[in-house]
Parts: C-alpha cells; sequence; structure tokens
C-alpha cells in the first residue's frame, strides 16, 4: 500500500520525481542531441540510472568512448561530484556495446528507451539510410519487446524523430501520423538492394569504358597503372554519388524532400506498427536543432549542423544568393529545447497503443523567415566581419531572393564559364602565372560544388511552406510545475530571435573558424619566402635522424629530376643546344624553322604520352658522333647549364649530399648534356643512344626513356639494390607524369609544377615550392654559338 502511494505521488509529482529510480536506456549519446540528452539527465534527473548503446570504433569500446565523452567540458561538474569518471559511470551509466546494424540484446529492467541514434545526413548514401532509420529500428524495438516478454512490464519508447516527415506537403501540419500508402517492406527490400544494383551498373563495360577514357586523358602521361587506379577511384566515386542520387530521386518521387526525411517516415511506420501492439510509444520531432539557447550553456554546440555552412559562406561573401521566397518561414529550435522536451515526454508516457506525437519547433507561433534570417546574418557580419587577408574585411553580399530559378541560372553559367577556363589554363605553358591562375580557378570551382551542393540539398527545405502544430507540445510545457518550467523549457515562442542568431548563435559558429583564421594568418606572417622551410622537410624531424656529414651510410635517397626542375629547359630546347652547336649560318635558321613547324606534333605526343615524344625527339640525333656529342657539352654547353641550374636546387643538393643521402638525377635528357650536373650526384640514370660501328648515333635508345611509372620502377630497384628507405627519401620533380615517382617516396615535393601535379600534390598534401633560375642565366636556344 504504501508503495502504491509513492508511485502515486511520483506520479503526481515534478519531472524529476516521476523518473526517480527508472532505468532508461538511451542510444546516440555521442551525437549531438544524444550528448545534450545525457547532460540534462545527469544534471537535472539526478535519480535516473541510464544504460547507454555505444558502438565501439576499431579497438576502442563503447566504455571507452563513453568515458571519453563523459570528459568533456560540459560534463565537468557532474563527474567531479561523482568522484570522477569511473564512479559516475559505475552508478548512473552503464554502457552497453553495439551498433543498430547488430542490435545487442537489451539488459532488463529497462523502463524506457530513448532513440536518439539515426543517419542525420541530408543526403546519405540510400542503402546506409535505410539500414540505420529503418533496419535499426526495427531491431531496436524487436529488442524492446524482448524485454518487455521478459520482465513482464512495459518499456515507454520514445523516438525522436524529425518534424520533417511530413515530406513536400504544404500549409498546417498536425501532430498526428503522416497520412501516405507507401509499402515499408517493398521499399525496404528496394533501398537495401541499390547497393549491389548500383556496383553492378558501375561495372558494366559502357560504364567501365568511359571512366576509363576520362582517367587516360587525364593520367595517361603518368602510365597506364596510375590511369586504372583513378579509374577505380572515379568508379568508387560514381558509385557513392548514385546512391546519393537515387535515394534522393525515389524520396522525391514519393513526396519527400530528400532521403533522410523519406526513411525517417518509414521509421515512423515501424514504431506505430509497435505500438498497435499495445506498447507505450511516444515520437518527438524536431525541427532545425541549432546551438543552445542556455543549457549547457548559451551557444554550444558540437559540428556543424544544418545552417551552419551557410551563414559561414555567407560571411565568407560566398553565398551571393539562396534560393528561398523571402517569407518563407526556416523551423529553427534550440538543442536544450529539444531535449527537455524528450526530458518531460519521457515523464509522461501515453496509455497503451496510443502514438503520442509531439513537435518541438518554432514556426507555428514564432516564425523566423529567410529574409529576417538574412538581415540578422548580415547585421552580424557586418558588425563583426570575417578578416578577408591583405586585402582586408570580405564584401558581404546582397541578397534580392530573385527565386531557384534565377539562382539556377547563376549557378550553370558559372560551372560553364568555369569548365572553359579550366580547360584552357590545363592547355596553357607551364608557368607560375598559369599555376596562379589555375588557383584561382580550383578556388571558384570549390566554391560553385559548395554552392551546387548545399543549395540543391536545402532548396527543398527552402520552398517548404508548412507550420508545425506544437499543440500538444505546449500543453506539457504548460502541465508542469512552475519550478519545471523554469528547468525543463521548451516553449519557443520564448525565443528572441535576435538575441538568439546575433548574440548566442552566430559568435559560437564562428569561434573556431575566426581561430583557424588566426592560426593560418600567424603562420603567413612566420613564413619566409626563400628555402628556410623548406630546409625544415630536409633537415626537421620529418626525415628523421640526420646521419653525420660524409658518413655515406644513410639509408636515405634524394632523387632529382632535371628538365622544369633542376633547368628551366626542356627536351626540345635541349636537344637545340645540341644540334645547332653542329650547325652554321643558314643551317641554325633552317632547323629552327623545321623544329618550330614540328612543335604542335611534338606537343600531341608528349600529352599522350611522353616516351612517344622522347623517342620522336631523339630519332632527330640520329647521324651524330657520340665522342662529339661530349666533347659539345664539356666544351661549350657546361657554362650554360650551369648558369641555368636553380640556386635553391644546388643547396637542396648539396643539403642532401651533407646529410649523407645518396643524391640520383633521373632524366630523359641524352647523357651528354647531364655530363655538367654529374659531380653532384652519386648516379645519373638517363638516356643512352645507340651508335653504329663507327660511333654515330643511329636514332634509337638503349632503352626505353624513363619516364612515368618507369620512373618509379627505377626507384624501387635502386633502392632494393642499395638497401634504401624510400619512406624516409626524398623526390623532387615537375610534371604531372612523375606522379609515380613522387608517390614512392615519404617526402615528394613538386617543383614549380604543372597545373595538374599542382592540383594532385595539394589534394595529397606533398610540399610544393618554385625553384627559378638565376637572372644572370641566359634564355638561348643557341648557347654553343653565343659563346664561339
Amino acid at each position: 500500500m504504501a508503495q502504491a502511494e509513492a508511485q502515486a505521488q511520483a506520479q503526481a509529482g515534478g519531472v524529476a520525481a516521476r523518473l526517480a529510480g527508472q532505468h532508461v536506456l538511451l542510444t546516440g549519446v555521442t551525437g549531438f542531441v544524444g550528448e545534450a540528452l545525457l547532460h540534462l539527465l545527469l544534471t537535472e534527473v539526478p535519480d535516473v540510472r541510464t544504460t547507454v548503446l555505444v558502438r565501439p570504433k576499431g579497438a576502442i569500446t563503447g566504455a571507452q568512448r563513453t568515458a571519453k565523452l563523459l570528459g568533456k567540458p560540459i560534463f565537468r561538474q557532474v563527474v567531479e561530484a561523482a568522484g570522477g569518471v569511473e564512479a559516475l559511470m559505475a552508478a548512473k551509466v552503464g554502457v552497453l556495446d553495439g551498433d543498430l546494424a547488430d542490435v545487442p540484446a537489451l539488459p532488463t529492467g529497462i523502463d524506457a528507451v530513448v532513440h536518439c541514434a539515426g543517419d542525420v545526413s541530408f543526403d546519405p548514401p540510400v542503402h546506409e539510410a535505410f539500414t540505420t532509420n529503418v533496419v535499426g529500428t526495427r531491431d531496436l524495438l524487436a529488442r524492446v519487446a524482448e524485454v518487455e516478454t521478459a520482465q513482464g512490464s512495459p518499456v515507454h519508447y520514445v523516438h525522436v524523430s524529425t518534424a520533417y516527415v511530413a515530406g513536400r506537403r504544404r500549409g498546417h501540419v498536425p501532430e498526428a501520423s503522416v497520412e501516405h500508402d507507401v509499402d515499408v517492406a517493398a521499399e525496404l527490400a528496394w533501398g537495401l538492394a541499390q547497393k549491389g544494383e548500383v556496383e553492378h551498373r558501375s561495372r558494366t563495360s559502357d560504364k567501365l569504358a568511359e571512366l576509363s577514357e576520362a582517367a587516360e586523358r587525364t593520367h595517361g602521361r603518368a602510365g597506364m597503372l596510375t590511369a586504372s587506379r583513378a579509374a577505380e577511384e572515379a568508379r568508387k566515386q560514381w558509385v557513392k554519388d548514385e546512391l546519393v542520387r537515387v535515394g534522393t530521386e525515389r524520396a522525391r518521387s514519393l513526396g519527400w524532400t530528400d532521403c533522410y526525411t523519406f526513411t525517417k517516415a518509414l521509421g515512423e511506420r515501424v514504431v506505430e506498427a509497435h505500438a498497435a501492439g499495445g506498447r507505450v510509444v511516444s515520437i518527438v520531432r524536431p525541427s532545425i536543432i541549432e546551438s543552445a539557447l542556455e543549457r549547457p550553456y548559451p551557444g554550444w554546440i558540437e559540428g556543424f549542423k544544418m545552417a551552419e555552412p551557410l551563414i559561414l559562406a555567407y560571411g565568407r561573401g560566398e553565398l551571393p544568393e539562396f534560393p528561398a521566397a523571402s517569407d518563407t518561414t526556416i523551423d529553427i529550435v534550440p538543442v536544450d529545447h529539444v531535449v527537455s522536451a524528450i526530458v518531460a515526454v519521457l515523464a509522461h508516457p501515453p496509455a497503451p497503443a496510443e502514438v503520442a506525437y509531439f513537435h518541438v519547433s518554432s514556426g507555428d507561433r514564432n516564425p523566423l523567415t529567410f529574409r529576417v534570417l538574412y538581415e540578422q546574418v548580415r547585421d552580424y557580419f557586418q558588425a563583426h566581419p570575417f578578416a578577408g587577408g591583405p586585402r582586408g574585411t570580405v564584401a558581404l553580399p546582397t541578397w534580392k531572393f530573385p527565386g531557384a530559378a534565377s539562382v539556377e541560372r547563376l549557378l550553370s553559367t558559372s560551372e560553364r564559364a568555369l569548365k572553359v577556363a579550366d580547360y584552357l589554363v590545363d592547355r596553357a605553358p607551364r608557368s607560375a602565372r598559369s599555376r596562379s591562375i589555375a588557383t584561382g580557378i580550383d578556388k571558384q570551382n570549390a566554391r560553385v560544388e559548395f554552392l551546387r551542393r548545399y543549395l540543391t540539398l536545402y532548396q527543398e527545405y527552402a520552398k517548404a511552406d508548412l507550420r508545425y502544430s506544437d499543440r500538444r507540445t505546449l500543453a506539457l510545457q504548460h502541465s508542469l510545475s512552475d519550478a519545471d518550467q523554469a528547468v525543463f523549457k521548451f516553449d519557443t515562442a520564448a525565443v528572441e530571435w535576435p538575441v538568439y542568431l546575433g548574440d548566442i548563435h552566430f559568435p559560437s559558429v564562428t569561434k573556431p573558424v575566426r581561430r583557424l583564421d588566426e592560426l593560418r594568418l600567424r603562420r603567413e606572417k612566420g613564413r619566409t619566402a626563400g628555402g628556410s622551410e623548406l630546409r625544415t622537410v630536409v633537415e626537421g624531424p620529418a626525415a628523421g635522424p640526420t646521419p653525420e656529414q660524409g658518413s655515406g651510410e644513410s639509408d636515405v635517397v634524394a632523387v632529382f629530376d632535371m628538365d622544369g626542375t633542376l633547368l628551366s629547359s626542356n627536351v626540345v630546347e635541349t636537344y637545340l643546344w645540341m644540334r645547332l652547336a653542329e650547325l652554321e649560318g643558314t643551317g641554325r635558321l633552317a632547323e629552327l624553322a623545321r623544329t618550330a613547324a614540328r612543335v604542335p606534333g611534338l606537343v600531341r605526343a608528349e600529352r599522350k604520352e611522353r616516351g612517344a615524344l622522347l623517342r620522336a625527339v631523339y630519332r632527330e640525333y640520329a647521324g651524330a658522333d657520340l665522342a662529339e656529342l661530349d666533347a659539345v657539352a664539356d666544351e661549350l654547353l657546361t657554362a650554360h647549364v650551369l648558369s641555368r641550374l636553380a640556386p635553391e636546387a644546388v643547396r637542396r643538393i648539396r643539403e642532401h649530399r651533407r646529410a649523407g643521402h645518396r643524391t640520383v638525377l633521373v632524366t630523359g635528357a641524352v647523357r651528354p648534356l647531364t655530363r655538367p650536373l654529374a659531380p653532384l650526384f652519386d648516379h645519373v640514370e638517363a638516356v643512352d643512344l645507340v651508335a653504329d660501328e663507327r660511333g654515330r648515333a643511329t636514332g634509337h635508345l638503349v632503352s626505353s626513356p624513363l619516364v612515368g611509372e618507369s620512373r618509379a620502377a627505377f626507384l624501387r630497384g635502386y633502392a632494393s639494390e642499395h638497401g634504401l628507405d624510400l619512406s624516409r627519401s626524398f623526390a623532387y620533380a615537375d610534371s604531372h607524369s612523375d606522379m609515380p615517382l613522387l608517390a614512392e617516396v615519404g617526402h615528394p615535393v613538386a617543383v614549380s609544377p604543372d597545373v595538374a601535379l599542382m592540383r594532385h600534390a595539394r589534394r595529397h598534401h606533398w610540399t610544393i615550392v618554385d625553384w627559378a633560375s638565376p637572372e644572370t642565366g641566359r634564355r638561348t636556344l643557341d648557347p654553343a654559338g653565343s659563346a664561339r
């Protein structure tokens, strides 16, 4: 009798009293909402015992991940009060290792389950969205049913969904089941099958031929294996993109904005079926969840949510327009309102078989329009602009809300213009200017790709003319005692948008970006224009222990390309250095004219395969006396070659030699041209011409020239023969065709690279440097003639 009276008093009491002594299982506590929910329970409902379902990550257990979570600053007070993280976990936070992909058996004695976990990306691959949001929910409910059967008592299941399960409807949306007649089982089977279907389509002959052709156009100069790897990476990316696309198209064909909201709606059907068996079920539907209004502290947020990328892009001056009507509502709710509502719902279970729906939203009673949001963002960044670098603060765009069609035209025009510009710069002569232009194009491309992705993703939400009724949620708030209403606040009508946005939310989301900007500016100020930063690469910790000078026992090799890397030259130019030395007067002019006429064909050959270019040029040596070529190099070209040698290159070679590293020159130039450089290197790998019995060149090569992947193969063989550690070694080259060589070593350096290599180096975080020939170096095609 006394126990019954205590229970009745608890039911009539406040939230904490109603939940006192209960055992609640939580999913998704490592996510944004789940973490805030766990914090609220631990601080304001101290007599609740929780078990958290946490997925292990590799060798890191769920318990270890939970301990790390509880070590965050927001949990400091509750951890200190408990006597440490371990004590807190022992007393109040049990851990169940598991995943929604394979839900483990739940412990008995559970009074409630709050399911916060789920795929929160708006554009997930379709099979992943179905696996997490539908299969995971189904399997978790099956485990809940097992517990109910075992303990003979109901479990209050609280399902955290999203208000956007309403889909592409218009107008008023009640707190009720979403009306639709979609066959959940059929769609689930389809969605899970898409991974195999799309993988199969990616391997059809037509698709493989398309991908291979594109990869060979881009990477053929580096070698067929390089192109093949690029084609396979492109296939995998196509599969990923296609899985997103088919999910989005299927969702929109059935009336939802995207695959996320579609699968969340189907997940609700699974929950409703569970409730139909006489079970206790509540569904909480937040709208767009953003930073905290008050708890755990104003502005608390983890990770970028829906609006943050757009806010930051506007502040950077990179969001010129948005495809929304100015009077359309953007429904935002602070995260602490969401978790307060969840706890209140948890404390007020509905009758069995009666699903209770709760919208945690703002648009019905406290609407925030896109125009007001834009004005607030603009006012904030005008008062607190991002640093714009040397040219001052960022210029903020002025939105006129021209409509989705106008924004799409702007994007499409930009995409076409950048495609043309990229085509032209890729075929422009290599120079610092072409690299600078390419860098600008890449930045603009990244900007346009960002806009395309986010505007495509969010335009459905921007067009949504919805009002989510929150009458039941408001009634729940008003049913709480005054004390509980002060603790568990979720009446969104109380949110003052100018204060929340301008004073709390915007400063919070921009703070980490401003910190990174400050660090970047400090690095740029501290960086010198010379080679000191690069000497750190050679001599510093990244290179490993430095052997004593001249020891010769190092297992490190430094490999250098010649043309374009050490010298500002190319194979045609160096051919003319040798050839014009043999000719006089009009013969030289004729040779220059003949070579100039051949340049377009040579360029086409080089674009297709560099080895073809070398063979075409070296056929011109037919009949040349090899001994005379050596004499020309020694007597007439040495001074010229050395005058064209980049001073920074010489310093770098000498630094390697002082460190005891082997130095190797790998070049497609004929061997006589390397004679002036031979003293700098332990080994020179160059092109050798076949000679006839008279010692004259036949126009053929002794062996295939080392280009592309063959350079990498040579290096692997050389390293094996001499016991070298390529992971600690260095390579310096300038051409896209040298990608395989650079990829073989732990310290690749792209030297005054062509556009393709520059882009690859940036993607893979390789060092990029410019080594210029000295200003005193003469740019002439006939150095031997001028020497005479």
